[in-house]
């Protein structure tokens, strides 16, 4: 009976937590409408455009990838950063940071935000930038329209940030629903339709956010990385047969990978890997790789910030995620000429090419992956072929490319054209 009364409890918990983020998202529309009445305030570029950032970054380099382009293009003045870690020196970049005792009270995120709130109205810049829709693209989209900026949303994340109601995402708040919502989808849905710009990394979730009637204005542009740094290194030099980069996290299966190592070492004995990067499920996949009896072949070493030199160590690159954007980990790899088995998944093939640069594994099976880890590693000319082909095409991913994207995107107009297409 006990058991039978808990159970009740939760489900009710979970009804009401899930009618609490609609009726919270019902309230932002109400304000996003009351501030749309309010007189926009026109951007001036004569010096140039201040912009205010925000989003959450797991590694400087990652940061740095997408502000340094962003900030070097002709349009921009001043980039103002607002992070809970600390941001590298970058050219026209500076980074701002929550009171101590703002984040003892809210917590780092609640802080951060409320900090990027408070900048935002008592400076008002004139461009809002926010990495991903929640929450920092939710806030964005408020708040340049009260303050009469314009608003950018980047979507690192692909459609699975509003799919479903964020059920499938890392937020803490919208991953806890117990089910899809499409509710709460729609209204995220009619948020996205508000920026003035969506930038996406590769295709798919333009193409979803079209097929869903959001009309706005999208460009693709993905991080710009250092040519000088990601770049290939002789064969000699390899000491990992695979490395998997990545947040630790569900999304990411790499569940899937360490059971693929293991039957790839039926065939391949001496098969080794590396997994860069750090997570809530760490201990767990160490803890798995134990089982399994892979421990002494699979390296964690946590996050790095000199990522090129395990990618230049290794041989083939991996993602067995469920859901991915376009992994600027897979970017990095393919700039080093390191060949990739992945998923085939959201825009990671917009990069690889199944048979040329590396597989593309539709059916997304620990036997699957480790059929292609066998494929690749038991030939030379093939991983050889597989790594030239991977370095090919890949300027457009370096920072001057990526600058000239943003050169050629005029923010302060946004407003104006899409008032005209409609």
């Amino acid at each position: 009976m006990s058991q039978n009364l808990s159970l009740y409890i939760v489900t009710l918990l979970k009804i009401f937590y899930r009618w609490f983020l609609r009726l919270a998202l019902v309230i932002y529309r109400c304000l996003m409408l009351l501030a749309k009445i309010l007189p926009n305030r026109k951007c001036s570029q004569k010096n140039g455009l201040n912009i205010l950032v925000t989003g959450t970054f797991y590694s400087n380099h990652w940061l740095s990838t997408h502000l340094k382009p962003m900030a070097n293009a002709k349009s921009c003045q001043r980039l103002v950063m607002v992070s809970a870690t600390a941001v590298p020196e970058m050219n026209k970049v500076s980074g701002v940071y929550a009171p101590k005792w703002l984040q003892r009270v809210v917590g780092q995120v609640g802080a951060r935000l409320l900090y990027f709130c408070w900048l935002a109205i008592a400076q008002r810049p004139d461009v809002l930038v926010g990495f991903h829709l929640l929450l920092n693209g939710l806030f964005v989209a408020l708040l340049a329209k009260l303050i009469g900026a314009k608003s950018v949303y980047i979507c690192g994340g692909g459609p699975r940030e509003v799919v479903g109601g964020g059920i499938r995402t890392e937020n803490r708040i919208f991953s806890r629903l117990d089910k899809a919502d499409y509710f709460i989808e729609a209204q995220l849905l009619k948020s996205v339709n508000e920026m003035d710009l969506v930038v996406s990394m590769g295709t798919s979730a333009i193409e979803y956010f079209k097929s869903q009637g959001v009309n706005t204005k999208f460009e693709i542009v993905p991080g710009g990385f250092d040519e000088q740094i990601f770049s290939p290194k002789v064969e000699q030099d390899k000491e990992y047969d695979l490395i998997l980069i990545g947040r630790l996290s569900e999304v990411k299966r790499v569940d899937r990978f360490l059971h693929a190592i293991q039957l790839a070492k039926k065939t391949l004995p001496n098969l080794n890997a590396v997994v860069v990067g750090d997570g809530p499920d760490r201990k767990k996949l160490e803890e798995l790789a134990i089982y399994l009896g892979v421990a002494d072949d699979v390296k964690f070493v946590g996050w790095q910030n000199d990522v090129h030199f395990w990618l230049q160590k290794s041989r083939c690159f991996v993602l067995t995620s469920d859901s991915e954007g376009l992994s600027q980990a897979l970017i990095q790899a393919m700039m080093t000429g390191v060949p990739a088995i992945t998923s085939d998944v959201g825009d990671l093939g917009d990069l690889v090419k199944d048979g040329q640069n590396g597989y593309l594994i539709k059916n997304l099976s620990s036997t699957s992956f480790a059929s292609a880890f066998v494929s690749i590693l038991t030939s030379k000319n093939k991983l050889v072929e597989f790594s030239i082909n991977a370095h090919k095409n890949t300027n457009k991913f370096s920072i001057i490319s990526v600058e000239r994207q943003w050169n050629n995107i005029n923010i302060s107009s946004l407003m104006t054209n899409r008032a005209v297409a409609k």
